[in-house]
């Protein structure tokens, strides 16, 4: 109802109370719908969904309109908000008893920012977790909320339309979502990237991977830390296999081998020697210690083959693991990143990295550009 020229006025709680009835009309017909609830007088609170709302405030053709939503987005009336890939859908309840629909267009960033920030993030993140809580240096929060050249859009990016009847270049119903995107934020962060249409694995992956190199330049010698084939068939009791050039190695390994063997048999010996006494054995005495000394040699056999079978088992699993990751790269036409071969295998990040590794050293696979992988 009006009067004159302007509408009735609505209290704060009649609103509430309106977004509530048709809230529950909604669950009931569409279960999966999300609404935006704000708890508290922040509409947001962590590092992503606080940094999104500055950066909208920040511009002077938002930062006069955009203060017509806080109210509505408080009051509950965010019906549903649904963020994709370069688009945000929501409904929003207005004075009419239908909500209105709100859609909003985001563009991607460029090929060329995305390349900057991934070279300023290099060395700089330790995890995916610690960059989704926001826990990462001052400086790179600088580079990611830079004006036009960082990870948040400008004014020029942004695309949005109403269902709605008013006629003001922003109405309180887009005010209203993206002030939501922003608290949706504070339950996704990585919804972010989706939004912006970027991989937010890069990040982090191309960190690693320039760790990994550096580290691999600077390891001019050999490590303390690595056990020489020799030591390894040593500990675990399996047989390594050495080349024909080093003829003295094996030699030695062979000696090294024998002694053992050598070693071994006092204690066989020591078992077969009996004390001398002056009365005659019975026959049960004499049928008892034969028993005695097979059950000693059947305990030794039975340790040796638990002993071997152990460490052989797990480099058969590894050397498998390893032919597999070698055959789904040697697969890929277009080539095949480190995530899509964890989807395939299901083994973590560093045991792929260093099986791509040996892989490459051994010229079966080859980069075709940073970070994808492709036959050689």
């Amino acid at each position: 109802m009006w009067y004159g020229r302007f509408p009735r006025y609505v209290s704060v709680g009649e609103k509430r109370a309106k977004a509530a009835r048709k809230l529950k009309q909604l669950l009931k017909k569409n279960p999966g719908i999300k609404p935006i609830v704000i708890e508290g007088s922040a509409i947001a609170r962590t590092w992503w969904g606080k940094s999104w709302n500055v950066n909208l405030e920040r511009y002077a053709d938002y930062s006069n309109r955009i203060g017509r939503g806080r109210s509505y987005v408080r009051n509950g009336t965010v019906l549903d908000l649904e963020i994709n890939s370069g688009e945000v859908k929501s409904m929003v309840q207005g004075t009419a008893s239908k909500p209105y629909s709100v859609v909003i267009k985001i563009k991607g960033i460029s090929k060329d920012i995305w390349k900057d920030i991934k070279e300023a993030c290099e060395g700089k993140l330790d995890s995916l977790s610690e960059l989704l809580m926001g826990k990462f240096p001052k400086a790179l929060g600088e580079i990611f909320m830079a004006e036009g050249r960082g990870l948040f859009p400008s004014p020029k990016e942004i695309d949005f339309s109403c269902s709605c009847p008013d006629w003001a270049y922003m109405c309180k119903h887009v005010a209203a979502t993206l002030y939501g995107i922003g608290a949706r934020l504070d339950e996704d962060p990585s919804l972010f990237f989706k939004l912006r249409k970027v991989n937010i694995g890069d990040l982090v992956t191309q960190t690693v991977e320039d760790k990994t190199r550096k580290l691999l330049k600077k390891a001019k010698k050999k490590s303390a830390r690595v056990i020489d084939d020799s030591d390894l068939a040593s500990v675990f009791g399996i047989e390594m296999e050495t080349p024909v050039a080093s003829g003295k190695k094996s030699a030695k390994t062979a000696e090294k081998a024998s002694s053992r063997k050598k070693s071994l048999k006092p204690a066989a010996k020591r078992a077969k020697i009996r004390p001398v006494s002056r009365k005659p054995r019975t026959k049960t005495a004499s049928k008892k210690a034969p028993s005695k000394t097979i059950s000693k040699t059947v305990k030794a056999k039975a340790v040796k083959k638990t002993t071997s079978r152990r460490p052989t088992a797990k480099i058969d699993a590894k050397a498998a693991a390893f032919d597999e990751v070698v055959k789904i790269v040697r697969r890929s036409r277009k080539g095949i990143t480190v995530a899509r071969i964890r989807e395939k295998t299901g083994l973590d990040d560093i045991q792929i990295r260093n099986f791509v590794y040996k892989a490459k050293r051994q010229a079966r696979i080859k980069n075709l550009e940073r970070g994808v992988y492709i036959s050689s």
